[in-house]
């Protein structure tokens, strides 16, 4: 599914954002638009130069070894079935890869941290090392976890540029979170950040 091209231009400064920029973790139940979704994964990993592939974070030697899913409820974004979706940077388009709302299963597996299911969406920040690994080895597992958090923090600004918050949760099952999100068993889970309006 194609997505709405992003907006190069924003309504608030990036120092407004860096300032306001706050981990939340109370959200209420109002939908996202299939914009803001739009716009929140090309902040995360969306091509940023003409006829190119550099992307919206920085990766050691632009091997970009990320994937990038997300958890949608029902009713949580226009005209978009609930499920989980994978965002393909290449043509800022996404595929539906599971059906059926899993936020609450995601807070299970995030050992009981139920606050996350309350959240519109989530989104899942994932490594496969081995692209990045056949040029750099071990130490390559490093960078992956420094782009995790690049990717991070684009996502909170973003989220805080278009009026929204988002939480971020390190601490869950990595194979429960797999299984519930039905992703390719290779794509390690680094991160998951529940994005929403604050409650």
């Amino acid at each position: 599914m194609q997505l709405p091209d992003p907006k190069l231009d924003g309504d608030v400064s990036l120092e407004r954002t860096i300032h306001q920029r706050r981990t939340i973790r109370s959200f209420n139940s109002k939908a996202l638009t299939l914009r803001q979704l739009s716009q929140l994964l090309w902040a995360a990993q969306g091509i940023t130069e003409s006829g190119g592939f550099k992307r919206a974070a920085p990766s050691a030697g632009a091997l970009y070894p990320m994937d990038i899913y997300v958890a949608v409820g029902g009713d949580s974004i226009e005209k978009l079935v609930p499920g989980v979706y994978r965002y393909e940077p290449a043509n800022h388009s996404f595929s539906l890869t599971q059906e059926g709302d899993v936020r609450r299963d995601i807070a299970i597996a995030s050992l009981g941290q139920m606050w996350m299911a309350y959240a519109p969406i989530t989104l899942l920040i994932t490594a496969e090392y081995s692209r990045i690994m056949i040029k750099y080895g071990k130490r390559g597992v490093r960078y992956a976890m420094m782009e995790a958090g690049h990717i991070g923090q684009n996502i909170f600004l973003q989220s805080q540029a278009m009026g929204m918050e988002a939480g971020i949760v390190g601490a869950f099952e990595d194979e429960k979170v797999i299984q519930v999100m039905g992703i390719t068993k290779t794509h390690e889970p680094l991160l998951l950040m529940p994005v929403g309006y604050k409650k």
